[in-house]
Parts: structure tokens; sequence; C-alpha cells
């Protein structure tokens, strides 16, 4: 599992970025134009004979009748997507910075240097006055005790889902 760990503490940075951007996406969001909803619902047919079988055969006339509909619908998806995609990114985020912040035994002090802060091993060690040594044991001990964490955290979510 510490794998996991690892790459959250590696992907750390480019989520708080992704955050921000979908948090600025979504309060800035225009949708899709109407020029962009009826190119995408335009399917070129084949020139040739046809059978007319309603009162609308032309697809121009059908994409005018339908795209404010569309253009709605897709919009709303698009949306309610970034939003999901932002909550869900957001509680990955919420969790694993609460879980740094929870270490125990001034753990969590170097370990949020280290992660949160963007700090280097030599400036945390000089911060906390110890070694590097010292930095490399205890981010290795954080680590286990974030493993534990998430292994809870994964038993409490699989028995949600399991009741």
């Amino acid at each position: 599992m510490s794998k996991r760990i690892e790459e959250l503490i590696n992907n750390y940075p480019q989520m708080t970025v992704e955050k921000r951007c979908l948090a600025h996406q979504l309060a800035t969001f225009r949708g899709l134009t109407a020029d962009e909803v009826i190119l995408s619902m335009y399917t070129p047919q084949l020139d040739g004979e046809r059978v007319q079988t309603s009162g609308t055969s032309d697809k121009t006339a059908q994409i005018a009748l339908n795209y404010q509909t569309k253009m709605n619908q897709m919009n709303r998806e698009w949306y309610d997507f970034l939003e999901k995609k932002l909550r869900a990114l957001n509680d990955e985020l919420s969790f694993f910075e609460n879980s740094l912040r929870s270490l125990p035994d001034g753990m969590a002090d170097v370990m949020c240097d280290l992660v949160l802060s963007k700090m280097t091993w030599d400036a945390v060690a000089a911060k906390h006055h110890m070694s590097r040594a010292n930095v490399g044991k205890i981010r290795k001990r954080s680590l286990t005790v974030l493993d534990e964490l998430y292994a809870a955290h994964d038993q409490t979510a699989a028995e949600f889902l399991l009741s």
C-alpha cells in the first residue's frame, strides 16, 4: 500500500493544481455554444435516393428543432462531470492532508513540511534540528502509519458498500 501513499505524495502538487483548475472551470463555466452542439449533432448522410418517412426529412431541420434541448443537456452533463471530478479530488486531498496532520509524535510537522510546504529534506532537517537520516526515518515511519490510516479508510468504505 505504501506505493499508493508514495504516489499521493509525488502527485500532491499536481493534484492541487488540478483542483484549482477545476474550481476555476466551474466558476467560469459557459458551456458549449450552439454552433458546437450543432456540429456534434450533424452526421453526414449518403447522397442518393431517399424515401421520405416522416414530415421532417431534412437533417438540418431536425438539428434546428432539437439543438437547444441537446445543448442544455450536454452542458448540464459536462458541468455535472466537472463537479463530480472536483468533489472526488477534494475528498481525496482532504483525507490525505488530514491524515498527514494527524500523524503522531512530531511526524506530522515533518511530513507537512515535506509534502504540503514542499520543503527539501535539508530545509526540514535544519528547521527541526535533526539530520537528513532522521528525516528519512520519520518519513518511513510516517508511510507505515499512513498505510494503516488508508487501510482503515478503505475498510470503512468497503463495509459501507457491502451493507
